[in-house]
C-alpha cells in the first residue's frame, strides 16, 4: 500500500515551484475539481493518457487514480518536472517527461488508445489547438481548459459575434461539448479571467475531406474582411458560391462550418 502523498503546497515548496507569469502558470491545487476534470475524460480503462502542463501535479494525481493504463505527463518547466517525478516514483503508470508540447509529436509518446487532458497556457492555447486537431485521428478524446473567452470562441455557432475562423476549424474536425466553467479563485494564483473546460470529440477524416490547411486560407480570405460580404471577401470565389447556392450578401460569420468545408472542397477541385 502507498503511503500517503504530500499536499501539494508541500510539494511547491519542495521544489521551489512558485507559479511563472512568464510561462502562464496558475495551477488547479483543489483536488474535487481535478477529480472533476478527469471524469469528463469518461472510462479511462485501458487508455494512455497524456497530460500537457500537469504543474505540480494536482490534475495528475486525479488520472492517476483512474483505470488509465498510463499517463505521460509534458511539462516544460523543469521544477514541475522534479515535483512530478516524485508522483512516477510511487505510481509505475506515470511517466514524466521535460518537453515542450509545441514542438514536439505527442502521439509518438504512446500507443493508441489516447485520451488527451491538458489544463492549457492561455498564451499558446490556440496554437496547440490547431496543432492537435490536424492530428485527431491519433486521439480518442481531448479534455482541455482554456480561458473562457477562447472556449467560447471555439464553440461559437455562426451568426453570433464570437464565431470566427476557429470556431469553424474546431467544429469541423470535432465535437465541442463544454462542461465546466472555474472562477478565478479555482487557481493559485488566481488570473484575471475565467476557465471553461471542453470535451473535444475528434471526427473520423472523410474521403472527400478538402485539405486543413486549404480550409484555413479560405476561412483567412473570408473572416479577414468580417464586415465585408462574400462578394468582396472571396469574389475569386464567386463561381463555387453560385454554385452551392450560398448568397454572396452574406458576410463571414454567416456561413456554417459545413458550408466552408463544402465551399473549400468545391475550389480545391478547382484549382
Amino acid at each position: 500500500m502507498h503511503s500517503p502523498l504530500p499536499p501539494l503546497r508541500a510539494v511547491i515548496e519542495a521544489n521551489g515551484l512558485t507559479p511563472r507569469k512568464a510561462l502562464s502558470q496558475n495551477f488547479l491545487l483543489d483536488p474535487a475539481i481535478c477529480a472533476r476534470i478527469a471524469a469528463a475524460a469518461g472510462d479511462l480503462a485501458g487508455a494512455n493518457v497524456i497530460e500537457v502542463g500537469p504543474g505540480p501535479g494536482g490534475l495528475t494525481r486525479a488520472l492517476l487514480a483512474t483505470d488509465a493504463a498510463r499517463v505521460v505527463a509534458v511539462e516544460a518547466d523543469p521544477r514541475a518536472v522534479a515535483a512530478i517525478q516524485g508522483l512516477a516514483d510511487t505510481d509505475a503508470r506515470l511517466r514524466a517527461l521535460h518537453a515542450d508540447a509545441l514542438a514536439m509529436d505527442l502521439a509518438a509518446l504512446t500507443p493508441a488508445p489516447r485520451v488527451l487532458v491538458a489544463n492549457l497556457p492561455y498564451a499558446i492555447a490556440t496554437p496547440l489547438l490547431t496543432q492537435w486537431l490536424r492530428q485527431r485521428g491519433a486521439f480518442a478524446r481531448m479534455v482541455l481548459m482554456f480561458q473562457r473567452e477562447v472556449a467560447q470562441r471555439i464553440a461559437a455557432a455562426a451568426g453570433t459575434p464570437d464565431y470566427g475562423r476557429l470556431s469553424v476549424l474546431a467544429q469541423w474536425l470535432a465535437d465541442i461539448r463544454p462542461v465546466m466553467t472555474l472562477p478565478p479563485g479555482a487557481f493559485w494564483p488566481a488570473p484575471k479571467v475565467h476557465s471553461r473546460v471542453l470535451v473535444v470529440g475528434p471526427r473520423a477524416a472523410k474521403a472527400d475531406d478538402p485539405p486543413v490547411e486549404a480550409v484555413e486560407r479560405l476561412t483567412a480570405l473570408a473572416f479577414g474582411q468580417r464586415r465585408k460580404m462574400l462578394r468582396q471577401s472571396l469574389k475569386a470565389h464567386l463561381p463555387a458560391l453560385k454554385h452551392l447556392g450560398l448568397d454572396p450578401t452574406l458576410r463571414a460569420a454567416d456561413v456554417t462550418p459545413q458550408q466552408y468545408v463544402a465551399l473549400t472542397a468545391l475550389v480545391h477541385q478547382r484549382s
